[in-house]
């Protein structure tokens, strides 16, 4: 389900909705892209949009066009790679902020998180 906010270009959503398909392997490398109709259609938003949105995708090598197949998934594992570090990148800052802004220091946000990844091991374990 795509859900778009008003605080963000539309194209910019698109990318980061697909990149976040990427690099969590819902879509995988050499998986074929749909149509910008397809997406324009699904995501009831302009074909132009989407075509701007795929073109960056493209620019960020997350994605490649063969001339008369479409678009695929890209095949260079490191760019996938770099995309999730980027996602984690900004995840984790923007994390960090909020918690400074509630008052927290760096060691309390470091007893935070790994108070979360033993409670989150716990429940997969139960």
């Amino acid at each position: 389900m795509w859900r778009f906010n008003n605080t963000t270009p539309l194209y910019l959503q698109i990318v980061s909705f697909m990149s976040m398909d990427i690099v969590s392997g819902k879509l995988l490398p050499g998986e074929r892209l749909p149509t910008v109709r397809d997406l324009a259609s699904t995501t009831a938003v302009n074909p132009n949009t989407v075509q701007k949105a795929l073109t960056e995708l493209e620019r960020k090598g997350l994605c490649y066009t063969e001339r008369t197949s479409g678009r695929f998934v890209t095949n260079d594992a490191a760019a996938i790679t770099a995309a999730r570090d980027e996602f984690a990148s900004s995840f984790t800052s923007e994390y960090v902020e909020k918690m400074r802004s509630i008052g927290y220091n760096d060691s309390a946000i470091s007893a935070a998180v790994a108070d979360c990844i033993n409670n989150v091991e716990v429940e997969s374990n139960a």
